[in-house]
């Protein structure tokens, strides 16, 4: 099994992310951003829904058993290629030509919460998962470009409380904040996605142009700020 497959239905593709935990790393991260390539220049799709095949989880952020012995060795032109890399499948979704629905199959945790809003939509399984930021206990502070990131999407007084307190908000909370668009059992999730996605056939030129102005702030706090981060070496691990 590939780790990310997809397939089209009418005007969408939909993406299965296969990759158990789904946690970024160089192999997973190459998977990913080829499928986007493909779904692009391959098909006519107008809409993208992607979801997890992991029984619980849909996406648990950066790979720490790959990063972690990454930076201890100092080997700091992986980290940086890393990095990089990580940021440019941030910026190719918030920038994608097709909309974007996440079907949040299960606990979206760190930087997987991170992915999961840069989607133009969420919907999100309601028996099962947690939308949670737990950097403040793994001692890992978000890259300038991920606050702007997250903030796109959670309200600011939300935001603050996840990122606080490690707090683990259930699908419905999700729903309370507007961070998801509907929160339903997990046999309902990817109909739920699938209906909104049929509902939205946009021309994809338009789709990009008004994405890329929308988010032109996130970007440039990803190319400003982020690259100081990355290039300055100081990844703050623990």
């Amino acid at each position: 099994m590939a780790l990310v497959e997809f397939r089209v239905d009418g005007h969408v593709a939909v993406a299965s992310l296969n990759s158990g935990e789904n946690r970024f790393n160089p192999t997973f991260l190459d998977a990913l951003l080829g499928a986007l390539d493909a779904i692009e220049t391959g098909t006519a799709a107008t809409a993208l829904v992607v979801h997890g095949s992991h029984e619980k989880i849909f996406c648990n952020g950066i790979d720490l058993d790959w990063l972690v012995p990454v930076i201890r060795r100092k080997d700091m032109a992986a980290a940086k290629g890393f990095f990089y890399r990580l940021n440019a499948l941030f910026k190719r979704l918030l920038t994608y030509p097709l909309v974007t629905i996440a079907a949040i199959s299960g606990h979206v945790f760190a930087g997987g919460a991170v992915l999961a809003c840069t989607f133009d939509f969420r919907f999100m399984r309601s028996d099962r998962g947690y939308f949670c930021l737990p950097e403040v206990d793994l001692g890992l502070p978000f890259f300038p470009g991920m606050n702007a990131i997250l903030s796109r999407v959670i309200p600011h007084h939300a935001l603050m409380e996840m990122q606080l307190t490690g707090a683990r908000l259930t699908a419905d909370m999700c729903l309370g904040h507007r961070i998801v668009q509907g929160a339903c059992p997990h046999n309902e999730l990817l109909g739920e996605a699938m209906d909104f996605a049929r509902k939205v056939n946009k021309q994809r030129s338009i789709v990009a142009e008004l994405k890329t102005r929308l988010n032109r702030p996130v970007i440039r706090a990803m190319d400003v700020d982020d690259v100081a981060v990355i290039e300055s070496g100081q990844f703050h691990i623990g």
